[in-house]
């Protein structure tokens, strides 16, 4: 059974560069969203194994977007890996109170984020 992971993020360029490596080299399906308010409608239509969020984004967030998957029943128990450009320690010691699974700093390095995310995930063999 291929993993499913939703990617949202606002900026379609890292959408397209995630969708890329996540398929070729992690060889998963990617459905992506461009805000909060379309990936939480996603997110329960599609339940991914894994949502890939970016943090800053207009009107709703990624924290608001993680709040809102976190208190709904059907995506409370999906797994979350910010993607953000946001990684000093203040931010990491607040990002560590919520409920995701790990963080990857944007910019990523494109051939080796399906490996970061298995490896977040525990999906490596």
């Amino acid at each position: 059974m291929t993993k499913r992971i939703l990617v949202i993020d606002d900026d379609e360029d890292i959408q397209d560069v995630a969708r890329i490596a996540l398929e070729v080299v992690g060889g998963w399906q990617v459905i992506t969203a461009s805000s909060g308010s379309e990936g939480l409608l996603l997110a329960v239509r599609e339940q991914p194994n894994a949502i890939l969020l970016d943090v800053m984004m207009p009107d709703l967030d990624g924290i608001a977007t993680l709040k809102q998957l976190k208190a709904n029943p059907l995506t409370q128990p999906i797994p979350v890996i910010f993607l953000t450009a946001k990684v000093q320690s203040r931010d990491r010691d607040r990002f560590a109170q919520l409920d995701i699974i790990g963080i990857i700093a944007k910019p990523f390095k494109t051939m080796i984020l399906a490996d970061r995310v298995a490896e977040i995930l525990g999906w490596k063999d």
